[in-house]
């Protein structure tokens, strides 16, 4: 299931290279890293995916070791040898060799069996829910990386619209059209987009770092990751979603726990019937030269009150199993209502701001500064659009960032394709480019 996740590639992300071209100019092609190469690496490299399948042989040892039977166990006993009087020395000695064991009684072994198994079919679910877990955390950090890139393709574009402004202010100053205090304002906001610039670049080698951490790799050896994270494809109804929860690894580890209590309740109820001790040998006495046959058998009693306490407590156990998949059932629930609620309202505002806003901002800007150069407007109302059109684009990334992990979220809960089969190609992808 896990590599359904990565088919799906976790959060809409696309073979291609984003639309801003942030890929840097260079000779040879830089190396590419998509998503699926990313989990490809994780899962070779990672120790959390095989830390479960390690646990394996252990609790296969100890389902072997709970099949044996009680021992047999092989006995001597000497009586009567240097005594005093007439069992001095050996002369009255005799000699037992005996031969005891236990028998169980009670399907102890069976139980025993059982719960040993119940552990090991436990496994799957826990490397299923730790391989999804890991899964939405190599997504997650590949997303940071991918977010890296668009923050420094919005500091690109607004480094390019304020290089324009303060071109277009010297002018203005050399011709006494206005004074120097726009060009130094013009200046002043080309520094700070260049520090956004510069801040991106940091985030984007700190987001490389951690995510080629995950396959245990100190220089990334890649530069550029593939995906759009504008890419928002429409979801299931809600309903659909949440009918997967019932298949998720999550609750199929409750499950596992629920068969092994249920294991250990048997198991604890074998206690009440005791186990029978039986013993039989051979009896020598050097005095007589006689042999006689000596055979006993034993039963402890009281074993119904002792083993109540442990039947109680297990019966508490697989009861309380009950309400623990109830409550998680509902904490899921919850989870997975917030994150499509989440991932709906992101969508929404990307979408918005792609075809209502930054259209609309782009036009003004670009109709701001030919006003400014025909002198009808002042240097502030042109650089407070600029400044509009940039918080418009990094509030559109926001959101697309917030939908996208929704989307991580959704998947890691459900294990499931959440893609709706039928979408409008109109509302499925938005794109990143300020349209004129």
């Amino acid at each position: 299931m896990w590599m359904r996740l990565a088919a799906l590639a976790a959060f809409a992300f696309v073979p291609c290279v984003s639309a801003q071209g942030t890929t840097p100019a260079v000779a040879s092609p830089p190396t590419a890293l998509t998503l699926d190469d990313a989990i490809a690496r994780v899962a070779r490299y990672h120790p959390d995916l095989r830390l479960v399948d390690a646990q394996r042989p252990l609790w296969e040892a100890r389902r072997d070791a709970a099949a044996l039977r009680p021992p047999l166990t092989l006995g001597v006993d000497l009586e009567n040898a240097f005594g005093s009087g007439d069992a001095s020395g050996l002369q009255a000695a005799e000699l037992t060799v005996t031969l005891a064991g236990v028998l169980e009684r009670g399907g102890k072994l069976d139980a025993r069996r059982a719960v040993a198994q119940a552990n090991i079919d436990a496994l799957a679910p826990q490397r299923e829910t730790a391989r999804l877990d890991l899964m939405a955390e190599v997504a997650r950090r590949y997303l940071a990386v991918t977010e890296a890139r668009q923050q420094l393709a919005i500091a690109t574009t607004d480094i390019e619209q304020r290089r324009r402004a303060v071109a277009a202010a010297r002018l203005r100053l050399q011709a006494g059209a206005s004074p120097e205090s726009v060009l130094l304002t013009a200046q002043s906001m080309l520094a700070q987009a260049e520090l956004d610039r510069d801040r991106a670049r940091q985030m984007d080698q700190s987001a490389r770092a951690a995510l080629s951490a995950l396959w245990r790799a100190r220089d990334p050896g890649f530069e550029v990751v593939t995906g759009d994270p504008m890419r928002l494809p429409a979801l299931q109804a809600f309903a659909a979603l949440a009918e997967e929860l019932q298949r998720t690894p999550e609750l199929a580890v409750l499950a596992g726990e629920r068969r092994l209590r249920e294991a250990q309740l048997t198991l604890a109820r074998t206690q009440a019937r005791p186990d029978m001790s039986w013993q039989v040998g051979m009896r020598n006495s050097r005095d007589t030269r006689d042999t006689s046959l000596v055979a006993g058998v034993s039963l402890p009693l009281g074993s119904v009150r002792r083993a109540e306490p442990d039947i109680r407590a297990a019966e508490a156990e697989l009861a309380l199993s009950s309400v623990e998949r109830e409550a998680r059932e509902l904490q899921l629930y919850a989870t997975l209502a917030e994150a499509h609620g989440r991932y709906l309202t992101a969508r929404l505002e990307v979408t918005r701001m792609a075809s209502d806003v930054l259209p609309r901002l782009t036009r003004a800007e670009n109709a701001a500064e030919k006003a400014w150069r025909a002198g009808a407007i002042s240097y502030m109302e042109w650089a407070q659009l600029q400044a509009l059109r940039i918080e418009a684009r990094q509030r559109q990334l926001a959101a697309a960032i917030a939908a996208q992990t929704a989307l991580i979220e959704i998947q890691r809960l459900t294990g499931q394709s959440m893609v709706a089969t039928a979408d409008a190609p109109a509302h499925s992808t938005v794109s990143t480019e300020d349209r004129p």
